[in-house]
C-alpha cells in the first residue's frame, strides 16, 4: 500500500468559523482552495455489507469529481486514523452508472460547503454543513494536528473523531427528525446545537 494512503484527522465543532479563518491567516496560512459546494454520494451494497464492516465507498463532486475508499478507523487512536484511497474520475454521471451497474447502491447523500487551507505541514479545512460549522485538521501524526489545533485557540480535549454522517445520524436520532440526506434541502429551517450532535464547541 502507498504510504500517502492513509489519512489522519480530527473535526471541531465552532461557533464563529470566520474567526479561525482570520488566525488562520494571521498565521501566515494558503489558501488552497476557494469555498466550493461539495455534493457527496456513500455507496452500499442493498445488504450494508460495506457499512457493517467500517467501509466507505464514496463518490464526491466539487470542482472535480473523485471516487473515495476508506477503511475501518482505529477505534483507539486518538485521533481518526484510516486507509484512504482516491482517484479522480474523469464523469461524475458516469462513475455514479459504473457503481450501480456493479450492484452498489447510494445509501445517503451529504452536502457541504468547503474552503481549504494549507498551514504547514497540515492541512485544515473550514466545513459548513446543513447542522454546523467545523474546522478539520489533516496532517501526519496526532502530535502535529494538536499542535496545530492549538495555535487555532481550538481545545483538543473536545475534538471529534466522528464522520458527519455518524453526527447526522445522532442528530437524527436524537431529535427524532425526518430526514434521509444530509442535505441542506432536507435539514432547512432545523436549528441545531452542538449538543444535539453529541460535541462541545471548540471555540
Amino acid at each position: 500500500m502507498n504510504s500517502n494512503d492513509q489519512e489522519i484527522e480530527v473535526k471541531f465543532y465552532v461557533r464563529d468559523l470566520a474567526a479561525v479563518r482570520v488566525r488562520l491567516e494571521a498565521l501566515g496560512a494558503v489558501l488552497a482552495a476557494e469555498r466550493v459546494l461539495e455534493h457527496n454520494l456513500r455507496f452500499d451494497t442493498p445488504d450494508g455489507r460495506l457499512t457493517q464492516k467500517g467501509l466507505v465507498l464514496r463518490l464526491r463532486r466539487d470542482r472535480r469529481a473523485v471516487l473515495t475508499f476508506k477503511g475501518p478507523s482505529r477505534p483507539d487512536a486518538s485521533v481518526a486514523e484510516r486507509t484512504e484511497i482516491e482517484v479522480e474520475v474523469g464523469d461524475f454521471d458516469a462513475a455514479r452508472r459504473l457503481l450501480e451497474a456493479l450492484g452498489y447502491r447510494v445509501g445517503v447523500m451529504y452536502e457541504k460547503y468547503r474552503t481549504t487551507y494549507r498551514l504547514g505541514e497540515l492541512e485544515v479545512v473550514l466545513d459548513e454543513l446543513p447542522y454546523g460549522h467545523f474546522v478539520e485538521i489533516e496532517g501526519p501524526d496526532a502530535d502535529a494536528i494538536q499542535a496545530g489545533a492549538e495555535q487555532l485557540g481550538l481545545d483538543w480535549e473536545v475534538r471529534c473523531v466522528k464522520s458527519y454522517l455518524a453526527l447526522f445520524n445522532h442528530l437524527v436520532n436524537r431529535r427524532l427528525l425526518d430526514a434521509r440526506n444530509l442535505t441542506f434541502a432536507e435539514l432547512k429551517g432545523v436549528s441545531v446545537s452542538a449538543a444535539d450532535l453529541g460535541l462541545q464547541p471548540a471555540d
